[in-house]
């Protein structure tokens, strides 16, 4: 199996913060050194 490489090209910013600390963000993500993409995750 290939390995699977990604590179973080930009930080757009923080969607929201939980009570717990938790956020979710807004990023852009270059998978396997392709265009990179919007990547939303907590």
């Amino acid at each position: 199996m290939a390995e699977t490489k990604y590179k973080n090209t930009k930080h757009v910013g923080v969607l929201s913060e939980g009570s717990k600390g938790w956020r979710k963000e807004l990023d852009l993500i270059s998978w396997n050194e392709c265009v990179p993409e919007d990547d939303i995750r907590d």
